[in-house]
């Protein structure tokens, strides 16, 4: 199992940053691929997941309309597109993949890999 983000930075509010999570080819052709974040003294909250046939996207209703999840099957990567950066999106942002069930997707915890994570940092 191996996942590895990149991506993350300082940008200022309204800015725009583009996150990296390139996986195993194993791990990437399991059911869901996803990202969540945690800020600072804050549990790990769901951001958005894709499913393997990079066909449905879900999102967390805070991001929606300003996040887009994406997948490169050729290169096993998933991306996070984050535009409108806001304070609140300051997080370390981490890349997961599940085996488990739609109706579990939002939920961090069905994701049992997880990579490393990526810090972002919205701040003036």
């Amino acid at each position: 199992v191996q996942l590895q983000a990149s991506g993350g930075g300082l940008v200022q509010p309204g800015g725009s940053l583009r996150l990296s999570c390139a996986a195993s080819s194993r791990t990437f052709s399991r059911r869901y691929m996803g990202w969540s974040r945690q800020g600072p003294g804050q549990e790990r909250t769901f951001v958005a997941a894709i499913a393997s046939s990079g066909a449905y996207t879900y999102y967390a209703d805070s991001v929606k309309g300003r996040f887009t999840i994406s997948s490169d099957n050729a290169k096993s990567t998933v991306y996070l597109q984050m535009n409108s950066l806001r304070p609140e999106d300051t997080a370390v942002y981490y890349c997961a993949s599940s085996n488990g069930v739609l109706s579990a997707v939002r939920q961090p915890r069905m994701y049992n890999y997880w990579g490393q994570g990526t810090l972002v940092t919205v701040s003036s």
